[in-house]
């Protein structure tokens, strides 16, 4: 009797193991085929001279990646890369932190103050793009009329090098801090409000208790926030190639866009999957740095 029952368990857990990895099939496929698969030929095509026409595509061995780390282009675009990433991750925390704040002291509409600063990342990249090109325009842009207004001559917000890489950030604030907004505001609507209570019965003040009790129990979110941001600013792409195309002189060029310039505009499918890898590599010890960091500070 119990020998069946044994049978009987076993049966049903093959069959439950089966229909496990059927659901699971989809999912894994397409992991393996567009993930991957690419990962791996990838990682192949870096080793060797693969050209978008086909010539030259025997084995160069590290050819690819010596090359890489001796070109200047590479390294200003990467540097380019990493000065968007600090300037834009700054003010999308502490934008967003300011806003939730704003929004979660009981400002009256709450819903039209909550649509009104996460619309914007609603919007397509190409639409935010144009739509900051003609505010950017040195003749008819507003931001120019705008400074024209208190006696500011006119900026060129996209034609100087000093002042282009800005220009992406102010754009890329507006139009993504929708999201860091809601996360800070969802995460202040769930501190207890009891420690709120306690801290006016002894006396501390709005700014008292936002920085003794709002900061501390934000510290998750921020974390999450600053890595989320970090590693969706190390990949920018669509805001710079649509509004300054990395000019001018190259001054705002991203590292994925001289990825993207490489491959498929020089042609160079081996050269550009080495530079793909090496900044594959930068973003992993950077997420790795995170998360040694972040342990270390929960401790």
């Amino acid at each position: 009797m119990s020998s069946s029952v044994i049978i009987r368990g076993s049966a049903m857990n093959r069959a439950n193991n089966l229909h496990g990895w059927a659901f699971a099939a989809p999912f894994i496929f397409f992991f393996l085929a567009f993930l991957v698969w690419p990962i791996i030929h990838g990682l192949i095509m870096s080793f060797t001279g693969q050209t978008l026409t086909g010539a030259n595509s025997g084995f160069v061995g590290l050819a690819n990646y010596a090359e890489a780390f001796s070109d200047p282009d590479m390294w200003n675009s990467l540097g380019n890369t990493l000065y968007f990433t600090v300037a834009s991750t700054i003010p999308l925390v502490l934008v967003a932190l300011g806003l939730a704040a704003l929004v979660n002291m009981g400002l009256p509409a709450q819903w039209l103050w909550r649509l009104a600063f996460f619309a914007p990342f609603l919007l397509a990249s190409t639409v935010v793009s144009l739509f900051f090109k003609w505010m950017y325009n040195p003749q008819l842009g507003l931001f120019n009329k705008m400074l024209g207004l208190v006696g500011i001559g006119p900026i060129p917000w996209l034609n100087d090098p000093s002042v282009a890489m800005w220009s992406i950030v102010i754009a890329t604030v507006w139009w993504t801090v929708g999201f860091n907004f809601l996360l800070y505001l969802a995460a202040m609507q769930n501190i207890p409000s009891q420690h709120y209570e306690a801290a006016s019965l002894d006396g501390a003040g709005g700014w008292r208790q936002f920085f003794s009790i709002t900061l501390p129990q934000l510290g998750p979110t921020t974390v999450l926030i600053v890595i989320l941001q970090i590693l969706a600013s190390l990949k920018v792409f669509d805001q710079i190639y649509q509004i300054t195309a990395g000019g001018p002189g190259g001054a705002t060029r991203s590292i994925v866009q001289y990825i993207f310039e490489t491959g498929f505009t020089g042609y160079r499918l081996g050269y550009s999957a080495a530079i793909s890898f090496i900044f594959f590599v930068l973003i992993m010890f950077i997420s790795i740095g995170q998360v040694f960091f972040n342990r270390k500070r929960s401790v």
